[in-house]
């Protein structure tokens, strides 16, 4: 086959339109003779194979005629069978007066489809050699060859667009919240093959919620969204909701519980018992007068603080107080006598 073009370019010999631009981008920024002056010779050598792979393997009319005859067939050394008159520009047809038609490829300049691909003449002044002046144009620092070099030269085709995110909804109980936990979701999306063909596919997604986590978290699954054409996929964002919670209510990372308890408790003392979100048994005596806008603080057993959850929130006991409705002319004489007035 002569010159394996596809070896040149580091592709298999299945590779789509963006491997080859791939590809493409990469040596010719690697290998361009700006680049190399200390091997400028080898680099211009390189730089021509490069371009002239590409610019076969990239047209679907010579790249066929190449993996049917190779290089020979394509300089016209080995005629294809059924070629028809009038080819593209860089490749003509012509007959041989006692045989079939010859297809005859003439590569270009490889400036010339440098600048073709990149969209301007050239970021590095001058020409390769005697190459020919289709590189001609402002010089630049050979700096702008750094790791961000593509976003300074843009990459050859229109910017593509991000769909808007898709967001979702997780409800979580408060004992999730507490303990955390991991929720499986399952999605469904389009993902497009290497035709860019799309099809239907089913994926699980694991969420790991951590302890302490509020409500209004939010998860990102970056461009877990449908696969189309020219547009990167959405951005999958799940956030977190709570449940009410018959119990217990949240005040940031604390936890506060409401307990009934009567006038004589309020007055004489009351032993409050809690459960947990994680299953203890709290006994918490309070020896204090309850008045009405009373809470009993126990550190340490609220809500686990995300960035740390070996430190936690407070507990926060409120207690609405059960007045009696009357009281008999006796208990009034006897509480004015127990209590000061």
């Amino acid at each position: 086959m002569g010159v394996d073009y596809y070896k040149i370019l580091q592709v298999d010999k299945s590779a789509t339109d963006d491997e080859l631009k791939k590809a493409y981008r990469k040596l010719a920024m690697k290998w361009h003779p700006d680049k190399n002056p200390n091997n400028k010779k080898e680099a211009e050598a390189k730089f021509k194979q490069i371009s002239e792979a590409y610019e076969v393997l990239s047209d679907s009319q010579k790249r066929a005629i190449y993996d049917q005859y190779g290089e020979e067939g394509l300089k016209g050394q080995a005629p294809p069978s059924d070629a028809a008159a009038g080819g593209p520009g860089g490749a003509t047809y012509f007959h041989t007066g006692d045989g079939p038609n010859v297809f005859r490829f003439n590569p270009r300049n490889a400036n010339d489809i440098f600048a073709e691909f990149f969209g301007f003449q050239t970021p590095f002044g001058g020409g390769m050699g005697g190459g020919g002046g289709g590189m001609r144009g402002a010089r630049f620092s050979s700096s702008m060859f750094g790791d961000d070099i593509f976003s300074s030269f843009g990459e050859g085709r229109p910017a593509i667009r991000k769909a808007p995110p898709i967001e979702r909804t997780v409800p979580c109980s408060l004992e999730e919240l507490y303990n955390g936990t991991t929720k499986k979701m399952k999605i469904s999306r389009e993902i497009a093959d290497a035709s860019g063909k799309t099809l239907p596919v089913e994926e699980i997604l694991t969420i790991i919620i951590k302890p302490g986590w509020k409500k209004g978290t939010k998860i990102t699954f970056t461009e877990k969204g449908n696969e189309e054409p020219n547009v990167l996929p959405a951005d999958l964002v799940f956030t977190i909701d709570q449940k009410p919670h018959s119990v217990f209510t949240r005040d940031g990372n604390d936890l506060v519980i409401n307990q009934n308890i009567s006038l004589v408790e309020a007055l004489t003392g009351y032993t409050a018992h809690v459960t947990t979100l994680d299953g203890r048994k709290l006994t918490i005596p309070i020896n204090k007068v309850i008045h009405p806008n009373y809470e009993e603080i126990v550190p340490k057993e609220g809500m686990p603080i995300p960035k740390d959850p070996s430190k936690r929130g407070n507990l926060r006991i409120k207690f609405d107080i059960k007045f009696p409705t009357r009281l008999t002319a006796d208990q009034k004489t006897g509480i004015k006598k127990l209590l000061p007035s």
